[in-house]
């Protein structure tokens, strides 16, 4: 009997991590999520696929905890680490008008956390194995266009803080990748949004297959098409 491939996701409560979560179930994964606070949904999900969803607390922010969770997984094996992590905060605001500490925390949850939390669980995921970050295409600077200012200078600084990562950990030969999901209708994506989750999350999962087993680091949207730095 083949063994379940298993894949922890962290941020899972609502919106792209809960989707993600849904969708490795539905194509027959383990599937172990965080959250920061119990999660009426997830629960309801655990109860449609009995034995395949673990359910843990973590905050992501929280260096202590990620440690925790880093104990309580033990030995166990990640084929793939997806961390979803994101926050926007005076997301129209130039730094003029924004409030300091509105930009501290995204850098805080959307650039330093996540690439610490990988630091922390990447010998949790085997050579051949995927860590894959949920990034924007909002944080191509070559693309910039002003928009979504101080949220689109945390993605950027997440995407540095991976660049930095995959130098330092070359021999670990993981699949890195920097997930740009697109522009998704969720609660901070906001009603205007171009895509719904379900025009989103599926191929972002399916592009996530097509790049397991290719070390290396990669900047890419849900069709597996690299963006610019």
């Amino acid at each position: 009997m083949t063994q379940q491939p298993t894949v922890l996701v962290l941020g899972a409560s609502r919106g792209l991590g809960f989707a993600l979560t849904k969708e490795w179930l539905e194509r027959g994964w383990h599937v172990i999520a965080t959250v920061r606070s119990p999660s009426g949904e997830l629960t309801a999900l655990a109860a449609r696929f009995p034995g395949s969803l673990e359910i843990e607390t973590v905050d992501i922010a929280n260096s202590e905890s990620i440690r925790a969770l880093r104990g309580r997984l033990g030995g166990r094996r990640l084929d793939v680490l997806y961390i979803n992590a994101g926050i926007a905060r005076g997301i129209e605001k130039s730094p003029a008008a924004a409030d300091e500490q509105d930009f501290l925390d995204m850098m805080l949850v959307n650039a330093f956390s996540p690439v610490r939390a990988a630091e922390f669980l990447r010998d949790l995921v085997p050579a051949g194995g995927t860590i894959a970050i949920m990034t924007s295409e909002l944080g191509s600077i070559q693309n910039a266009n002003g928009s979504w200012q101080l949220y689109s200078s945390s993605k950027a600084a997440l995407n540095m803080l991976m660049k930095g990562y995959a130098a330092q950990h070359k021999e670990d030969r993981h699949t890195l990748l920097l997930v740009a999901p697109g522009w998704v209708r969720t609660e901070m994506g906001g009603s205007d949004a171009l895509l719904s989750i379900e025009e989103s999350i599926p191929l972002v999962v399916d592009m996530v297959e097509a790049n397991r087993g290719r070390p290396g680091l990669r900047y890419v949207d849900r069709f597996n098409a690299s963006l610019p730095w």
